[in-house]
């Protein structure tokens, strides 16, 4: 537990705790960027105690953590990487590459990006060997290794009213990607049609979508994941 007392913080060991158990790490870090209200100076010495790091630049790390998405999900050829059939690719030659290319950071550095993204996107191996994408791969020959799931009765869509106009006729696709991103609830859904604009929200039989034989996967990160949603089981969210 972090501990105030007279405006100092006493300092603990977390990068110990962080090698350890990434769960607890990615609660915690995300708990402290979510403090508004801390002092940013304190908010930065939290952070840089928490991942070992002697002062961070959180906007290079959001940069970085872009970088990643576009390697680890579409193109690793970027940086000369080759995923393995599940998306693994070794950390130390993930390291390697990216410095060879003028993106070079440091182990504490990619466990930070890992715990602190916002969508939880990346993934280490029990042992932080390797890293993979957790879900939003366009390269069509990875295997992820997902099992079907049961979704919930109601799963959500974020997207924005100009693309109605390409998802009505047919419902979502997953068009480049490998799937179609759902969303367990509102807020989530909201946050992802944000992006483009004013949101829409649609809601998904997904309850019904598998009785009538629709297949459901949930990623590492909470997406829930199928090929193709009908229109048939489209509905926007009033």
């Amino acid at each position: 537990m972090v501990t105030f007392k007279h405006g100092y913080c006493m300092k603990l060991n977390f990068y110990e705790l962080l090698t350890k158990d990434q769960n607890f790490c990615s609660a915690l870090g995300k708990t402290v960027l979510a403090a508004g209200r801390l002092e940013s100076t304190l908010k930065s010495y939290l952070l840089s105690t928490l991942f070992n790091i002697d002062k961070i630049n959180r906007q290079t790390m959001v940069k970085q953590s872009k970088f990643l998405s576009l390697i680890l999900r579409h193109q690793p050829e970027k940086i000369g990487l080759i995923l393995d059939e599940a998306g693994w690719v070794s950390v130390s030659e993930l390291l390697a590459q990216l410095a060879a290319h003028g993106r070079g950071m440091s182990m504490e550095e990619l466990e930070y990006v890992v715990v602190t993204n916002d969508k939880q996107r990346f993934s280490f191996n029990a042992d932080k060997t390797h890293i993979r994408a957790n879900q939003g791969h366009s390269l069509q020959t990875l295997d992820l290794g997902l099992q079907p799931v049961e979704p919930p009765e109601i799963l959500y869509h974020g997207t924005v009213e100009r693309f109605l106009e390409s998802i009505l006729p047919t419902g979502l696709e997953k068009r480049s990607r490998q799937h179609v991103h759902l969303s367990a609830d509102i807020d989530t859904a909201h946050k992802v049609g944000s992006r483009h604009g004013k949101p829409v929200i649609l809601k998904v039989a997904a309850g019904q979508m598998q009785r009538n034989g629709c297949v459901f996967f949930r990623s590492d990160n909470g997406v829930w994941l199928t090929d193709h949603v009908p229109i048939v089981y489209l509905s926007i969210n009033s």
